[in-house]
């Protein structure tokens, strides 16, 4: 909402020595964001006057048209004699009055004007257009032309209101009364502690009988409707000067003086409002919903298909309006033929949420529709017409009809019980009950009582709807910046959980072995299973659909974190960053075979553990995972020596990092799942409760995934349930025992097939090895058929044990190697290499 510091004085009477950043300072001050204050005409100075055309010469032999005038300035050149000006614009004749701008003046942007020869003649002065000083759009472009009244010399500084200073507000959405003068200036007059000159405060006549007809089908969505009539209209008028410039200041643009009133006393009094051209408008006016698939072509010249949840305005012929947003073009008043001489003027009041729907539908954000979703004060509309009306006849001769409509829904004023002294609760300050009671009156409101105070709200804060409201109300015209920094004194809590815990670890683990944490958004598209090369029946396929999504691209929950972490690799590969390792832990969500309506909760004391049980059993199943994704160099190279590319076996430690953090053991088998290349995938299961449960996969993504995704080559990946993992563990890791007894390695080479997986040899020696195996490790992979035999391979470990009570000696050593081997040997065919 932009305001012009000269409109906002007409209704607060300001200090002459207040600036617009002291207006500014003061209007932060009780809450609204004044977000710039612009200073028109800086920079300006004169001679500027009106003048009037004597003759114009057509310049030939240029290459655009050019045209050498004399104007008479009176004697504002010092001479009085015609001024002789080049000017190229065509859009006036001889005998119109301009602005013209003399030597020695200067406008906006430090432009200074000087006598220059141009054109093969000499131009003392310019003849001005609208952009060239500063005043905006003016609908034209452009020369400006005056009305004939104003007298030549006139200081046009003056009369075009050019010096002014425009507060630039945005008018959050609680605060609609602020996209308004009257709102604002209600505002500035409390902050300044100065009476208020209310524009609405107007003699309105009663309703009759003699009013425009109108039918109200939907109460619900429109509570009041006012129609006045104005007849004998001038067809010819324009707005004046005051009018269109109040306009632009305001950041509108003048169309025609019927519209322009209306816009005008919609930004003096926040009450949008609409002028029909009555000859157009057949029969009563009427308000109802659409029907589904009516047609409609309104002001903007879009012909509309409609929803049966629109609320529209009708006459004889079907629509004539979008209720609330915007007019029809069959009943527009006409500002180019100049033939309405009657007009019907509709101040309406509309359900604020059935504006908005209809004004997101429609994709139509309008000035009215911009202040009928925030909020309009219903008790204004009368006034409105009525002002409207006064305009009308003072500036196009026309005649108030005697007529008033208006038709009215019952309604009660809102009240609020709220005790005395809750403003003080809530801020921790004692303000005394005078004090609230005269902050809650200073904001419109009727206040009774004593110890509970009964509160009734004005109707042009809709906002204010409970006693919270009513504190901040009183919070924030005392200053915020005088609430003390007082600490909160909460209970002591319980720590964290054990799920938070493990995602802390997992996290600091993961960065600690070089990856770099890249949290995305948890939306996906349903496209991205094909490209992963999903079964139809796999679970991951069946998401929860958002009913508003942010885009139409991904309208659904993400099932794994695979997506967002390979597009991040992929962004951060495309833009020269190719040695990535990146991982993200986070919630990934699964519909319920039941879907439930959630319950609401309560806000006035703690919910119980059966309504927080109900909400989360209307709620996605919400488990969270953790993942990985690799490309490109592990280990750089150097001088130190050789680097090492990322492959499948780093995702898999990627995993045996987890579950260290989680204190539990993970199973590593071979597996095939989805993305993952069907040779160097590993599936990772853990032991719950005595039975085994897959938490997830890890590997080397499948070729042609990759090149589905545009994703490098070789690029690993790495995705489990952490929920699961924490359920397999043995609760927080402890602290390793630092043993005083040696430790005794042996190490082994068993042959075995090819075919044999590492881990199953890896269970087998640890099971054999018994309770003094401390840890195994596979150090080496060797497979020559001229030495070991066709399909055979060589699988070399190192065996470290120690007892926590003695030295061990040799024997004792070695049989416990010989005693793993042997199961080695029984269970996978394992023989001891010679």
């Amino acid at each position: 909402m932009r305001v012009p510091l000269s409109w906002l004085r007409e209704y607060v009477d300001l200090p002459a020595t207040e600036t617009g950043r002291d207006v500014q300072a003061k209007l932060i001050s009780v809450g609204l964001e004044v977000e710039t204050v612009e200073q028109l005409g800086d920079g300006l100075k004169g001679p500027l006057v009106v003048g009037k055309v004597l003759t114009i010469e057509e310049l030939e032999g240029f290459k655009k048209p050019i045209r050498f005038c004399t104007v008479d300035v009176g004697q504002a050149n010092g001479t009085g004699e015609p001024q002789e000006i080049v000017c190229g614009a065509r859009n006036f004749a001889v005998g119109d009055k301009v602005v013209v701008v003399l030597p020695g003046a200067t406008l906006p942007g430090g432009f200074a004007i000087a006598a220059r020869k141009t054109y093969g003649k000499t131009s003392h002065g310019m003849i001005c257009s609208s952009d060239e000083l500063g005043m905006g759009d003016d609908g034209t472009k452009g020369i400006i032309v005056l009305p004939p009244e104003h007298e030549v010399g006139t200081d046009a500084i003056e009369l075009l209101q050019l010096v002014d200073e425009v507060l630039d507000i945005a008018v959050t959405p609680d605060r609609g009364y602020a996209l308004s003068i009257r709102g604002v200036a209600r505002e500035t007059a409390i902050a300044y502690g100065l009476p208020l000159s209310d524009p609405a405060l107007l003699d309105v006549p009663g309703p009759n009988a003699f009013g425009y007809p109108v039918q109200v089908s939907d109460p619900m969505g429109c509570d009041r409707f006012t129609a006045r009539t104005v007849t004998g209209l001038d067809p010819e008028a324009r707005s004046p000067l005051w009018l269109t410039r109040r306009l632009q200041k305001a950041g509108m643009r003048p169309i025609s003086l019927a519209v322009d009133i209306t816009n005008y006393v919609m930004l003096e009094l926040g009450q949008p409002l609409h002028a029909y051209d009555r000859s157009r408008v057949q029969g009563p006016i009427g308000v109802r919903r659409a029907e589904q698939g009516e047609k409609l072509t309104t002001l903007d010249g879009v012909k509309r298909t409609l929803d049966a949840e629109d609320l529209v305005i009708t006459d004889d012929r079907g629509t004539i309006g979008l209720a609330g947003v915007m007019g029809g073009a069959n009943t527009e008043i006409d500002d180019i033929e100049g033939t309405t001489t009657e007009v019907v003027v509709e101040a309406a009041h509309f359900d604020a949420l059935s504006i908005s729907r209809t004004a997101r539908r429609h994709k139509l954000a309008s000035e009215a529709s911009k202040r009928f979703e925030r909020g309009v004060d219903p008790q204004a509309a009368s006034a409105a017409a009525q002002r409207t009306v006064d305009l009308l006849v003072l500036l196009a001769g026309g005649t108030a009809d005697a007529g008033v409509t208006e038709v009215i829904a019952p309604s009660a004023p809102h009240t609020i019980t709220i005790p005395a002294n809750h403003p003080d609760k809530v801020a921790g300050v004692d303000y005394g009950r005078e004090t609230v009671v005269r902050r809650l009156q200073q904001v419109g409101c009727d206040v009774y009582g004593q110890d509970e105070l009964i509160v009734t709200v004005p109707s042009w804060r809709p906002d204010l709807t409970d006693p919270n409201d009513l504190a901040e109300e009183v919070i924030r015209l005392e200053g915020y910046e005088n609430l003390p920094s007082t600490l909160p004194k909460p209970p002591a809590g319980r720590g964290l959980t054990d799920r938070q815990r493990l995602h802390r670890r997992v996290g600091r683990a993961l960065a600690g072995a070089g990856y770099v944490e890249a949290p995305n958004y948890p939306f996906i598209g349903e496209h991205v299973f094909d490209q992963f090369g999903l079964a139809a029946d796999d679970p991951n396929r069946k998401v929860v659909k958002l009913v508003n999504p942010l885009s139409d691209e991904e309208p659904a929950l993400r099932t794994t974190l695979l997506p967002g972490l390979l597009g991040a690799l992929r962004r951060n590969d495309g833009r020269g960053s190719h040695d990535l390792a990146l991982f993200e832990t986070g919630l990934v969500f699964h519909p319920r075979e039941e879907l439930k309506i959630a319950v609401r909760l309560p806000v006035d004391r703690r919910p119980t553990d059966e309504e927080i049980a109900s909400l989360t059993e209307a709620l996605p199943v919400q488990p969270r995972h953790a993942a990985v994704v690799l490309t490109g160099a592990r280990e750089q190279a150097g001088w130190w020596g050789k680097g090492r590319p990322a492959d499948w076996a780093d995702a898999v430690e990627s995993a045996r990092v987890l579950a260290r953090e989680a204190g539990t053991e993970l199973v590593v088998r071979g597996g095939q799942y989805g993305p993952w290349h069907p040779g160097r995938c590993a599936e990772l299961a853990v032991v719950v409760e005595g039975v085994e449960q897959v938490i997830g996969y890890a590997g080397e993504l499948h070729p042609g995934v990759l090149k589905t995704l545009g994703l490098p080559a070789r690029t690993s990946a790495m995705e489990l349930d952490l929920d699961v993992l924490e359920l397999a563990s043995s609760g927080v890791p402890k602290g390793p025992k630092i043993s005083t007894f040696p430790v005794a390695t042996q190490d082994v080479a068993l042959v075995v097939d090819v075919a044999v997986p590492h881990a199953g040899v890896e269970a087998a020696l640890r099971e054999g090895a018994g309770e003094l195996l401390e840890s195994i490790r596979l150090f080496d992979v060797y497979e020559n058929a001229a030495q070991l035999g066709e399909g055979k391979k060589s699988l070399a470990y190192a065996l470290r044990f120690r007892a926590a009570d003695r030295t061990l000696t040799v024997d004792e050593a070695s049989a416990a190697r010989d005693a793993a081997v042997a199961l080695a040997g029984s269970r996978v065919g394992a023989v001891l290499r010679g």
